[in-house]
């Protein structure tokens, strides 16, 4: 990741925040059905989280944030030799807070999703 010192402590402290948020249970994130990854959403914002592998498994992992409302988006990847280990700290309190949570549809068709289409 190029990034200045700066831009990569702001980074450092919000994947310090998410993962904070995460542990106390103020961010609720999901298991998808079928899909690679966990996601959340938060501010406004969509959490990818992924991909979704046996913390045993030495692969590299992402953490993915983009605005509901704009095309911008970051990407931090655990690679990332200052950010890395933010992100892979991330993912461990992530697999523990969803270990116990069935896989869920949210693009799945309910009664809410198909009301809301024929009041509009």
């Amino acid at each position: 990741m190029d990034s200045d010192s700066k831009d990569t402590h702001r980074l450092g402290n919000l994947v310090s925040k998410i993962e904070a948020l995460t542990a106390s249970g103020e961010l609720r994130w999901q298991r998808q059905t079928g899909s690679a990854h966990r996601y959340a959403r938060w501010n406004n914002n969509l959490l990818i989280l992924g991909p979704a592998a046996p913390l045993s498994a030495d692969i590299p992992r992402y953490l993915f944030i983009t605005p509901f409302d704009s095309p911008d988006c970051i990407e931090i990847n655990s690679t990332d030799d200052q950010l890395g280990p933010a992100v892979m700290k991330l993912v461990r309190e992530v697999e523990v807070a969803v270990r116990d949570q069935p896989a869920n549809d949210p693009f799945g068709i309910t009664e809410e999703v198909l009301d809301r289409l024929e009041s509009a």
